[in-house]
């Protein structure tokens, strides 16, 4: 399957595909009017991953062209969780390339599944190397964590399913790492008419420099939310719906983002990680202009929470003393 832009029937098709095979989104009220969060931690694996592992599997199980050596992949977790679950599901076996760095919990949780892990390098950058080595000598199927349009439309079923109970939503704030969610996401959000905010840590910013740049180009990685948001370039799926109309890309600080991840903790009990509460920090009140998004007032918004493969002890640290991954 070659790789092209991606569309909204892209995102009606992968709905289709993958109906029944995934929780629908939990939503709940924010502690504002019009403010929205859409619970997809509590999604199958702990994120929004599912959607697209499953869309990429079953469209290639449909298509025959699911071999017998299996899928492999490379992650910072979340997405080689997804895989591993839905190889599973399809009765092929998986293999997880992911950095040395990943958090322990989401590699328990990946054998746990029954997949091969394999730890290489520091960066995700490197864990994809060595992916792709493997899939080139061993013949199985390469998945991407966000670099295809199967995966990134199965994403965008999110939005579907959002603004079928929200349909008067005006903007979504989604994290962005390598930019498969914000591209499946805006597919669908631009049909709508919904404005989509892809929100980054200010030194994890492949989508924000790929925007700047006009395609995309490579980033260093240096934030307390690199271990799910630690792309070091965007997919170009990302950068062509990035200059459309509806669409804003803003950054916020680390401190903001622990301190959002620590809200949702101290206030409702929602043990998210790092990358989910990227989204909520765009809105925590700050003097400084050049971050965050300042919803219009009467605005109705609706933030993502889309991963939840932490360690929940990590929450009653004091940020300093986590252990913050580098990619």
């Amino acid at each position: 399957m070659q790789q092209r832009q991606l569309g909204y029937d892209d995102v009606k098709a992968a709905a289709a595909r993958i109906a029944g095979r995934v929780r629908p989104v939990a939503l709940a009220p924010g502690d504002r009017d019009g403010l929205w969060l859409a619970l997809e931690y509590l999604q199958h694996t702990g994120s929004f991953k599912a959607r697209g592992a499953q869309n990429f599997l079953q469209a290639h199980r449909e298509a025959g062209t699911l071999p017998d050596s299996g899928v492999t992949i490379a992650s910072g977790g979340n997405a080689g969780l997804a895989c591993a679950w839905a190889a599973r599901q399809q009765g092929v076996r998986a293999t997880v390339f992911l950095p040395a760095t990943a958090p322990r919990v989401k590699v328990e949780r990946l054998r746990s599944y029954g997949a091969d892990v394999r730890l290489v390098g520091a960066e995700y950058a490197e864990a994809l190397a060595a992916c792709e080595e493997f899939a080139a000598a061993s013949g199985a199927l390469a998945s991407h964590a966000y670099d295809h349009p199967l995966i990134a439309a199965g994403a965008g079923t999110l939005l579907e399913e959002i603004h079928e109970r929200i349909p008067d939503l005006d903007t979504v704030l989604v994290a962005v790492g390598g930019g498969g969610l914000f591209a499946g996401v805006a597919a669908a959000a631009r049909q709508h008419g919904i404005r989509t905010v892809a929100v980054e840590p200010e030194h994890s910013r492949a989508l924000h420099a790929a925007l700047a740049a006009g395609r995309p180009v490579d980033v260093t990685v240096d934030s307390v939310a690199a271990d799910s948001l630690g792309a070091r370039r965007a997919t170009a799926l990302a950068v062509d719906p990035g200059h459309g109309d509806g669409i804003r890309s803003v950054l916020v600080p680390d401190e903001a983002i622990v301190q959002a991840r620590r809200l949702l903790w101290d206030d409702r009990r929602i043990a998210v990680e790092h990358g989910a509460a990227t989204a909520l920090a765009a809105l925590l009140p700050t003097e400084d202009t050049d971050h965050g998004y300042r919803p219009a007032d009467g605005e109705k918004v609706c933030v993502v929470l889309c991963g939840a493969n932490t360690d929940p002890a990590t929450l009653l640290t004091a940020p300093e003393a986590q252990d913050t991954p580098a990619g």
